[in-house]
């Protein structure tokens, strides 16, 4: 088994630019991950092959994102016990049907679903790398700093607009 690492799967090329920020999130917080293009209903041999394959080699997680019909997360959980998140792309009704699609899954094939679009597939890393942090003491540590950041910068901002309003320019 290699060092543990993230699978993020794609429906389609056409989800890579909201994808991007899966990669992204974990690149910076320094978590090993693959990126494929694999689809339930276009490859599902390669799928089936592909999840069982990382499953041997270290995944921790998948990370399945797909719109439409969006079968992917599901098939990709049928062949795996560990976590799988579902990242609904919006490709038709505004996301919802994926939404749908991702979130109704049979008792006992489990898909944790995050938002549509791009707050999903960062939301999708974060709960991949908080799965991989509970047995990386030293990446909880770094999830934790980068939560911290985020609650500076929000300070940060309302001071400046507690700053505009008492200088009377709001």
């Amino acid at each position: 088994m290699t060092k543990p690492f993230v699978a993020i799967l794609m429906g389609s090329d056409s989800d890579l630019p909201i994808m991007k920020a899966s990669a992204e999130i974990l690149r910076g917080l320094n978590v090993p991950f693959e990126m494929k293009v694999s689809s339930a209903h276009r490859t599902p041999v390669q799928t089936h092959d592909y999840v069982k394959d990382a499953d041997q080699r270290g995944a921790i997680a998948f990370i399945c994102a797909a719109g439409m019909a969006a079968h992917l997360a599901g098939a990709v959980a049928a062949n795996t016990t560990k976590p799988v998140i579902g990242v609904p792309i919006e490709s038709s009704l505004d996301g919802l049907d994926a939404l749908l699609s991702t979130v109704q899954m049979p008792g006992g094939i489990p898909v944790a679903t995050v938002a549509i679009g791009k707050a999903g597939a960062k939301n999708a890393a974060y709960l991949a790398a908080q799965i991989v942090a509970v047995q990386d003491p030293e990446l909880a540590e770094r999830i934790k700093v980068e939560r911290q950041a985020n609650t500076d910068a929000v300070i940060a901002k309302d001071n400046a607009l507690q700053e505009k309003l008492a200088n009377g320019e709001i």
